[in-house]
């Protein structure tokens, strides 16, 4: 690439495709903290989890996301003197179970842009019934946004492109909100990503703002008993952006004694998507491909994701209707 205008397009493109503006993931039921700040601690496990993702793999510039997170929950712990009713002492719980915490380092490379940034994120927990829980929560993101210059060819070497503050890289933080609903049959999410819109300005003068759009995601499975300790769960996420240019999932999944899983999801932008995944003890394996429908797949092996996670904790104390908090 020589021409800056060239490259600006190409930057535009990078910033402002749908569904590539932020990372995209194919196993987020295995790790909903990933796009939902409210997850965290929300069942109870102090988990943590290891995703990389490489896509339209054989194709040049194509995404490749790399991410590490952790979540847990504050649980009840010790006893405190406090008044009560009428003036009257009584114990309680020096914390209440309900504060959730997490974080997550990342890496985002894709086309010409890369993202290097983390995480950090608050959730709380109410029971808003006996068995179903409500949790909100906000994240804190920073990231360093910077122009790839080995993948750049200049025939000017003065060219401004060369001296702006992408360049060079510059940092950007932002804002991410969710609500999570939770029971032992069904879950739901909502969260909003990129609430301060952060904006970029390529060179020091005499370039306009890019900013990030905010975007949506809507999310949800129900788990069906399939007999024999099995599960069928179907589920589906609903994502966009202020552009309005929704993409879907629609999917279901096996699950045989908590222990094994395989299912198939159909992404309405075009790709199926198998995911298979086991558990041994407290270590946790998920891998998954994308086949793409569309004219890329004829130059492109597919996309390739693995997750490997740990969690601790007793499951026999996984949530409240099991006395957990």
């Amino acid at each position: 690439m020589k021409r800056p205008a060239l490259i600006l397009f190409l930057l535009m493109l990078s910033i402002h495709i749908f569904g590539q503006q932020l990372p995209v993931y194919s196993q987020y039921l295995y790790n909903k903290f990933l796009i939902n700040p409210a997850v965290a601690g929300s069942d109870g496990y102090t988990s943590i989890n290891l995703t990389a993702r490489e896509q339209w793999v054989g194709y040049s510039g194509a995404p490749r996301t790399f991410s590490v997170s952790g979540q847990g929950r504050i649980l009840k712990k010790g006893l405190n003197v406090k008044q009560g009713w009428k003036n009257r002492s009584v114990l309680k719980p020096g914390t209440d179970g309900r504060v959730g915490l997490g974080g997550t380092i990342f890496s985002d490379k894709n086309g010409l842009i890369q993202r290097t940034g983390i995480q950090a994120s608050y959730s709380y927990h109410l029971w808003i019934q006996s068995k179903t829980q409500l949790s909100l929560g906000l994240s804190l993101n920073g990231y360093h946004l910077k122009i790839n210059e080995q993948e750049i060819a200049f025939e000017n070497p003065n060219d401004p492109l060369l001296f702006s503050d992408l360049r060079r890289g510059i940092f950007v933080p932002d804002l991410t909100f969710g609500a999570y609903l939770l029971n032992y049959r069904y879950n739901l999410g909502f969260s909003a990503d990129q609430l301060l819109e952060a904006s970029a300005r390529i060179g020091s003068t005499g370039y306009q703002d890019f900013k990030m759009k905010r975007q949506y995601y809507l999310f949800g499975s129900y788990d069906f008993d399939g007999g024999s300790s099995t599960i069928i769960q179907p589920s589906f996420l609903f994502m966009i952006s202020e552009q309005l240019k929704p993409m879907a999932d629609l999917g279901v999944t096996y699950i045989m004694n908590h222990d094994f899983w395989a299912g198939m999801t159909y992404r309405t932008s075009g790709a199926i998507i198998a995911n298979v995944g086991f558990r041994s003890n407290n270590l946790y394996f998920g891998y998954s491909f994308d086949f793409t429908l569309s004219e890329l797949q004829r130059v492109t092996y597919g996309t390739h994701e693995l997750t490997v996670a740990v969690k601790f904790g007793d499951s026999s104390r996984k949530f409240r209707w099991l006395d957990r908090y």
